[in-house]
């Protein structure tokens, strides 16, 4: 096989591959507190929360080297790379068809959008089901929460807390870094609730 193609082969593998690493890792913050919802492992949802400052960058990092792939795929071929596909007797391998980029361009928008659907994995949680409580036993606090990044963050806290008992209602916004919890006082302590949402990874600012 002619050198020069050989070399533009093995970069386009190498562009293939960093595109899919980029679109997992713009994901991970997102991706983590549903895979530890699965596992059961929910202390370390919090894990990769940090990488949410970089997410756009690997977003747009994910978008140019998917569309430089794409042109390399699709530009008109030049005479020099008709003679070194006259030259190659090989057929073109599925990794490196127009395919296979396809696949991986599916994957990747899927994974750069995966915090836009992750609520799918998880059970709708956030009023729990329990006895009458008498009004002057209700009680509502709004705990300041940090580490949260993304809608699976909030759901990862929401299930934690509402599997704790006399829990009426719990709601966690991302975005106002905060967890509003209305309990029964006389079942479940503020302390209780405070640990549930520590033991998620993500923690209750004092």
């Amino acid at each position: 096989m002619d050198t020069k193609l050989k070399t533009q082969k093995n970069k386009s593998g190498k562009m293939l591959g960093a595109g899919l690493l980029t679109a997992f890792a713009a994901s991970l913050c997102c991706i983590t507190p549903v895979l530890a919802f699965f596992s059961g492992a929910s202390g370390v949802a919090s894990t990769f929360s940090w990488m949410e400052p970089f997410r756009p960058y690997l977003i747009g990092l994910t978008i140019v080297v998917l569309a430089f792939a794409w042109y390399q795929k699709l530009k008109p071929r030049t005479q020099d790379d008709i003679d070194c596909a006259c030259e190659d007797d090989e057929k073109p391998s599925f990794w490196q068809s127009k395919k296979f980029l396809g696949i991986v361009t599916v994957f990747a928008v899927a994974m750069l959008a995966f915090p836009y659907y992750s609520q799918i994995f998880y059970p709708e949680n956030k009023t729990a089901q329990i006895a009458i409580v008498e009004s002057n036993n209700v009680e509502e606090i709004s705990y300041e929460v940090s580490g949260m990044t993304c809608e699976s963050c909030n759901l990862h806290v929401e299930h934690a807390v509402i599997a704790l008992p006399g829990i009426i209602k719990a709601e966690a916004d991302y975005i106002a870094g905060t967890a509003v919890v209305k309990f029964d006082k006389t079942k479940v302590s503020p302390e209780s609730i405070k640990e549930a949402i520590n033991g998620t990874g993500y923690k209750v600012v004092e």
